[in-house]
Parts: structure tokens; sequence; C-alpha cells
């Protein structure tokens, strides 16, 4: 697999960006010193998490560790500006609302090689390192571009896929795909590029993962390119949350969700174990990177995905049509 990483399991740095509510500065910072003092040597990070906050916290954590002894991504494709905007007023898609107690800087769209070698720059800068080791192109997609998404996909592969490539081919970073939440982006740059894999958000899950399983998953194992399934409890509503894709849940999805945790309760499941432990069961998937804002959830997040699933739990979702039939499931 050409993603290589330290650990299945990794720390989605979105929350420290403030995501949906503001987050002392303390605890952000003892949340990334749990996830060291726990094994977890995997950060992914991006510079629209809270308009550069999610890199500044994380930098700030990880300065008094070894360099080499952990690996980091981050993202590319929007630019952190000095200028200052109303962080609820921003253009971001189904994101729009995510990160309005982040920082109030400008931030923008740029999908050209200039901009993502002046992104890398300043995410290097934020995160206080000299490299960095995977470069995800994010959100490429119709949900953040609208009806021009394709037009906007076109320009990344002819601007930000070519710089990545490059950078590779000298050693500057190990590898680069997409960070994305959708399977057609994932699919169009494995015929246009040669990415190293995805790291594919909320696609992979034990809520939604068809798509995925049908198309992504069989081609990216072909290629040797690896998965890292970002969102694993889908926004936070396999957690005891109330959003799915950023939003609230719909009726729909919650009857689905109360259905899993009904069969959950029946085999003594709980239902955060089952998810990470779904996404982490197919063999194209390097690993998965919950998010967690506070430090005592990283030590429950590491627990779960050890914790032991019956087998007939998983048969049951399977023979009740809750997961595929040609789903790999753990230990069957």
């Amino acid at each position: 697999m050409r993603i290589n990483l330290p650990g299945k399991v990794g720390f989605g740095t979105a929350p420290l960006g403030n995501m949906f509510r503001d987050i002392p500065a303390q605890e952000a910072l003892d949340t990334v010193e749990a996830a060291w003092q726990n094994g977890i040597r995997y950060f992914d990070a991006a510079p629209f998490y809270g308009a550069g906050l999610a890199e500044l916290r994380l930098g700030e954590a990880l300065a008094v560790r070894p360099r080499e002894e952990y690996a980091l991504s981050t993202k590319v494709g929007r630019l952190i500006l000095d200028e200052i905007e109303d962080t609820g007023s921003r253009d971001m898609g189904e994101k729009g609302g995510l990160f309005v107690h982040g920082l109030p800087n400008k931030v923008v769209y740029d999908y050209s090689a200039d901009g993502t070698l002046r992104s890398i720059e300043d995410s290097l800068k934020r995160l206080r390192t000299d490299r960095i080791d995977y470069v995800w192109i994010h959100d490429i997609a119709q949900d953040f571009h609208g009806e021009n998404w394709l037009e906007v996909f076109g320009i990344a592969m002819n601007g930000a896929a070519k710089a990545l490539t490059r950078l590779r081919e000298e050693g500057v970073i190990r590898g680069w795909g997409l960070g994305v939440n959708k399977v057609e982006p994932c699919m169009l740059t494995l015929q246009q590029a040669d990415p190293d894999g995805f790291l594919l958000a909320g696609r992979y899950t034990l809520l939604d993962h068809q798509h995925a399983l049908e198309q992504l998953m069989p081609a990216c194992t072909q290629r040797g390119a690896g998965i890292v399934v970002g969102g694993p409890y889908n926004s936070g509503i396999l957690a005891g949350g109330e959003h799915f894709e950023y939003q609230k849940a719909t009726p729909e999805m919650i009857k689905r969700v109360r259905h899993l945790q009904a069969i959950a309760a029946q085999y003594k499941v709980d239902i955060k174990a089952a998810a990470l432990q779904f996404s982490l069961a197919h063999p194209a998937v390097a690993a998965v990177i919950p998010g967690a804002s506070r430090p005592e959830r990283i030590a429950e997040n590491l627990a779960l995905a050890a914790a032991p699933v019956p087998a007939e739990f998983w048969l049951a979702l399977r023979e009740q049509g809750l997961v595929a039939a040609n789903a790999p499931l753990p230990g069957i």
C-alpha cells in the first residue's frame, strides 16, 4: 500500500479548529497531548479547519516532539489570507457553518500549482515543521463548487496534482491524493493522475459505504492506493450526536441509526466500536481518523477500535441489510 502510516488509528484535527463550538486553547492542546500519550502518531490537518486555527494548535502541541516519530498530513485548495471576514458569512458549501468559532481570516479557493505551493509553505509555518508527509487536495466536489465542479476539478488536476506529483518525485512529500467526501472525484483522479491514495470522509462507514465499496475500494486495491477514512462517526451521529454530513440528521437517517443501535444493544456492542472496526476491516484502508476535542475521547477511541465484537453482530447487520453483502467484516 502506498499510504504507509504509523498505526491504524490516527487523529483528525478538524475539532481543533473550533468545529461546532468554541474550544478553549488549553483543552485543544491537552487533547493532542492525550493522543500522543496514548500512542497515536498520525495527525491530519487542513488550513480550512478554523482558518488555520487547527494547524496552529497542532503545531504548538507537537513542537516538542521529534519530527521523525510521527506522520503528518494536511490539505491544499484553500488559502488563508490576512484579510478579515465574518466567519458566519463564508460560502463554503455544506461546510459553511462549521467553523463560525474559528479565526476570522478570509478563506479563498486556489487549486493552482502556485496556490498549492503557497498553501504548503503557509501550513509548514503554522505546523512548526520542515516537512509534510501526505498532502490531500481538499473538497473538489459538487457540494462545494456546484455545477462548475468539473471545471474546478480540471484546474486542480492541471495545477495542484501536477505540483504535488513533482514534490513526490523530488522526495519533498511521501505522497498525495484527494481529501473529499465523494467517490466520483476519486475515481476521476485515478483515471487522470497517479495518486497514492485518498482521505475519504464519511463514505466508507457503517452508515454509508455501498458506493465506495462498489467502485473506489476495488480500484484502490488494484492500484495499491490507500484509503484514510475520515469521519467514521459520520459527523457525530454514530457517536451520540445529532449531525450527519455536517448538518442536522434527517428523520430517515435517525431511524437507520436507531435500527443499528437496537441491534448493537442486543449483542452488547458499542455502536462506536462497530463504526471504527467496520471501516478498518477493508484491506484498502490504511487508517481511520476520528476527531476529538476532549482529551478523554482519545483513549476511548483506541479502546473502541480494539473492543471485542461478536461475529453474530456483524452477521445480523448483514442479514438485515444494514451492511452490504460483500463488505469485509471484522473476523469474518
